[in-house]
C-alpha cells in the first residue's frame, strides 16, 4: 500500500509559522538529540519528521475490515488466546534498553 508522503498542501508545509512548544526531560532531550543527529537533522526537523510519520500512521490504522461468519470467529479466536510469550521475549522486554546502561 501506498502511503502519502505528506498531510496537507505544500503551501501549507512551506509556511513556518505556527509555534508548537513541548516540554521533556533532560533525559529524553538527549536522546531526540542523539537520533536527530545520526539523521543529519536538526533537533526541530528530527522531532517534526518523526511526530508527522507517526500521526500519518495512526489516521493510516483506523481502517475497517470486513470478515466472513468463519474467518470472524478465528479472529476472535485469536483475540481470546494470545500466545504466550517466549523466554527469549521475556528476557528482551525486562532488559534495560541500550540509553540506559
Amino acid at each position: 500500500m501506498a502511503r502519502s508522503s505528506h498531510v496537507g498542501s505544500n503551501r501549507d508545509e512551506a509556511r513556518k509559522d505556527d509555534v508548537i512548544q513541548i516540554r521533556a526531560s533532560a533525559g529524553m532531550k538527549a536522546i531526540l538529540n542523539r537520533a536527530a543527529s545520526l539523521r543529519g537533522q536538526k533537533l526541530s526537523e528530527f522531532m517534526l519528521d518523526s511526530a508527522r510519520r507517526q500521526a500519518e500512521e495512526t489516521i493510516l490504522d483506523q481502517r475497517a475490515f470486513f470478515l466472513d461468519t468463519d474467518a470472524h470467529e478465528k479472529f476472535l479466536d485469536l483475540l481470546d488466546a494470545p500466545n504466550k510469550p517466549s523466554e527469549e521475549l521475556r528476557a528482551r522486554m525486562t532488559r534495560k534498553p541500550a540509553w540506559e546502561r
